[in-house]
Parts: C-alpha cells; structure tokens; sequence
C-alpha cells in the first residue's frame, strides 16, 4: 500500500504541477498519409486501487508501441471518487507521452461526484487535450468533431465524430441504457452536411466514438466478414433513435467505435459502415480479455481503414475495412496461380438458356438457345422476360497477390466461380438477394465464370468484387476479357 500511495501522489504532484495548454493541437495525416488513434475504452479508474499502476502501465505500453497520432477514450473512464484527482492523473499520461487525446462519456462517469461538464471543464486546459464540451443547445455533454488535416496542407481530409451515448433514461420502462437523441443527430446532419459542401459535395472519410454501442450492433453477429470476440450481450439501448440510418444517409462515416460490454471486441460490417467494440483497457473492470486498446489507422484521400488489437502481449485481430478481410484470410488461404496467356479484346462470351429452370445447375443440363459475346455481364439483351438464364464466362486481370471479394446479387438465382472454383453460391428461386465469397487469388489473369437463371417476375444480376487496397465497385466492362 505504501508503493502505491507513493506512485498516487507522484502522479497527482506531476498532473497538477503541469502547465497550462499554450495552444491549440492540430490532428494531421503524418507524411507517408497515415492517420493512427488508439482507442482506449472502460479504464473504470479507482483512484485509490493498486490496479491504477497496471492500468497506467498497459496504456504506457501502447501508446509507446503504437506510437498514434490521438488517443480517444470512449467512456467509463473514471468510476470512483476522488474524480477530480483521477482524472487529472489520467490527463498526466497523455501530457508526459505528448499524444493529444479526447474522451466520450460513458453511462457511469458522472455517479463519482463530478458532472459531465465538470470534467470538460477540468479537461480543458489540460496538455495535449483535444477534445470539446459541445454545443449548449443539445442534449448531453461532448458532442464534438476533430478534423483531420491533410499532410502538407491546412485542408481538412478525415472527421472524427465524438458523441455522448448519455447514461439512463428517465423511465425505466424504456430500457436500461439511454439513446443518443435527435438533436444529437441533427446537429451531427449538420455537421456532414457542411464539411461534405466544403469539400465539393464528396463525404470525407469520418468515423464516429461514443460509449453504448447501437443496436444495430446484433446485426453483425455471426457473418464472415465479423472478427473477434463476443463474450455477452451487447447492452445497446431498447430505443432505436435512428443514428444509424443519418449515418448511412449522410455517407460520410466508414466505422463506428464503442466501448462499455467489457467482453466483447468484435468487429463487423453493416451496410458498409464498420461497428467496432475496443478493447477493455482497466484491470479494475470486469471481464475476461486482456486488457488492451483498439488501433485504427486511416490513409489519407481513401475511404478505408486497417484495425487491430493491441495489448502487452502483442497485436492481434487485424482488419481491413472496406473489405471485411483479415490477416487471418492472408495467410490462411490457398492462392490460385495466375493463368497463361494474356487476353486482348475486351468482352465476354455466354451461353443463352431458355426454360423453367430451378436452379443454375438444373439450367446447364438444358438445350443451349444461343451463344456469343458481349461487352458486359449483362442480361438486359435477353429475348424474353421470364424463364431464361445465362452462363457467362470472362477472364479479369487482378493486379496483385490478395484475398478477394466477390458477390452477386440476383433476382432469381446466381453462382460465380474463379478458374474452376465456386466462390459466391447464390442459387435458387426466390425474392433479389446478396451473397459473397472470398478467395486468394496470385496477380495476374484468372477466369471468372457466372451462372445466372431467371424465373418469374422480376430480374436482376450485379456482379461485384472488393479488396484490401479495392473499395467494393461492380465488374465493368472495362475490367473484362474473352481469350
């Protein structure tokens, strides 16, 4: 006890003996285009716990190991009284590492004897603190966005969305946990829309913080392209304010990132946009993982973002986003050979079917029709409306050694397959519907092979591919080749 009032004291001396905030941080793209933010989440510090020395140590550890650009700390952070003297310890972290940081209000920061606008205020003038008590006018405390500057310029390039996720409702009949409100969601509407005027009508590449993840989270449970741990129930809020849907709508924001469910770290996509849990941080909250930080990592001019769990035991779990891969699908999948030869004439060739046909595989032990070439995958030429089908054939060119998405969407049923091996099984009768695949694919020209059959009313084919480096576009007719 003796240690660790000692090593409290030291921390409180060195917290209130720094200066005050000169000027104002500027967040900015480093040289190589490179954005990094450690999110840590759920310190739930006890001032006067021993575990305060582990949990200093843990965030010390990746802070020089990650070395970002900001730290966000996304609520739940200090628990206990004395909050005052906590929070200035924590703030003393960030001030002797020279890493701006900014923090989210969680559900039990204000019950240790200060107010969410206490803590701003306590915040404010604090080194290296970056983040922002938000507009008086709306509901909570630290609705805030950063800009991200470009690397040599005064440009802004990337946002960071900051919300208070507020703690209960007023009647429990409304659930547990509270909902960002409308306001909230307006102002952040508001927000988009004005960055995405400045910047000629195109979204920048944002991202969003806050403390209770939304229920949109149980969307993604159980989906290939979900990665991490889920070890309980997401404790979103019962009322579903819509803050999603703005963030679908506006098109500015890739991932969304939360804390508060201790055990779970998870990753997953849901209509393009990440949901993401940290990473516990506190060794005094409860839970199973080791304690740790979420690393995000942006590029400059890209709507994409590598991510990863970082701990003192190492990295582990990276993502890539947009395409929902992972490190695990790099090394863990067989790479198929480029083919010989190289194609010069654009196009693709098919095989037309006419029947009343259940199934691709049905359909291709049929009479072909008609065969020939065309200049896309396309089934606008067909003949009739109802009860015919196609088996196109292409090669495309993939220009470097990686995992591979590919999808279809069809009304009625649709395969694709990469030189021989079926990658999207989207077959069947029935309503439009999406499916995907992934596989590993060495540079160079590989045969893609779709199947596609329509039943009665209504047809659609799209056809579609994603990467690491790729954002999701469909197969233009540009990218296809017959040999």
């Amino acid at each position: 006890m003796r240690k660790l009032f000692f090593f409290l004291v030291l921390l409180c001396v060195y917290a209130w003996a720094l200066p005050a905030k000169e000027s104002a941080v500027t967040l900015r793209f480093d040289e190589a285009g490179r954005f990094r933010i450690a999110q840590f989440t759920d310190l739930h510090w006890s001032h006067r716990s021993p575990n305060c020395a582990t949990t200093v140590a843990t965030i010390k550890h990746i802070l020089d190991t990650e070395k970002p650009h900001l730290a966000i700390l996304t609520g739940d952070v200090v628990t206990d009284a004395p909050a005052r003297e906590a929070w200035q310890a924590i703030a003393a972290i960030f001030a002797e590492t020279k890493i701006p940081f900014a923090v989210t209000m969680g559900n039990h920061d204000a019950e240790a004897g200060i107010s969410r606008k206490e803590i701003f205020a306590l915040l404010k003038d604090r080194p290296y603190f970056v983040g922002e008590e938000g507009p008086a006018d709306i509901y909570g405390t630290g609705n805030y966005v950063l800009p991200v500057m470009r690397a040599q310029s005064a440009d802004v390039a990337a946002l960071l969305y900051c919300f208070d996720s507020n703690d209960y409702p007023a009647q429990t009949k409304y659930g547990h946990y509270d909902w960002i409100r409308f306001d909230q969601i307006e102002w952040y509407r508001k927000m988009s829309r004005r960055y995405t005027q400045g910047n000629g009508g195109v979204p920048l590449p944002a991202l969003s913080f806050f403390h209770i993840p939304l229920p949109e989270y149980d969307h993604v449970e159980g989906r290939h392209t979900t990665l991490g741990t889920k070890g309980e129930g997401n404790a979103s809020p019962k009322i579903n304010s819509g803050l999603f849907a703005s963030l679908v709508e506006m098109g500015d924001v890739m991932g969304v990132f939360a804390g508060h469910d201790h055990d779970n770290d998870f990753i997953g996509i849901e209509y393009d946009i990440a949901l993401a849990f940290g990473r516990v941080t506190g060794t005094d909250a409860y839970g199973k993982l080791e304690r740790g930080a979420r690393i995000i990592e942006l590029y400059q001019d890209k709507f994409r973002f590598d991510t990863w769990i970082r701990t003192p035991s190492g990295k582990e779990q990276l993502y890539y986003f947009p395409s929902g891969l992972s490190a695990a699908d790099e090394t863990g999948m067989q790479y198929l050979p480029a083919l010989e030869g190289a194609p010069s004439k654009q196009g693709v060739s098919y095989i037309y079917y006419e029947g009343d046909f259940q199934s691709t595989r049905q359909m291709t032990q049929s009479e072909p029709a008609g065969k020939g070439t065309m200049p896309a995958l396309s089934i606008r030429e067909a003949p009739r409306e109802d009860h015919f089908g196609y088996e196109f054939r292409t090669w495309i060119n993939i220009p470097e050694r990686g995992v591979y998405r590919f999808y279809t969407f069809s009304d009625d049923g649709s395969r694709l397959l990469i030189d021989g091996h079926e990658v999207v099984d989207n077959d069947g009768s029935g309503s439009p519907r999406r499916k995907d695949g992934k596989i590993a694919l060495e540079a160079g020209w590989h045969e893609l092979k779709v199947l596609y059959f329509e039943s009665y009313m209504g047809q659609v084919l799209e056809v579609g591919f994603s990467s690491k480096e790729i954002r999701e576009t469909t197969l233009s007719e540009n990218m296809l080749f017959v040999p």
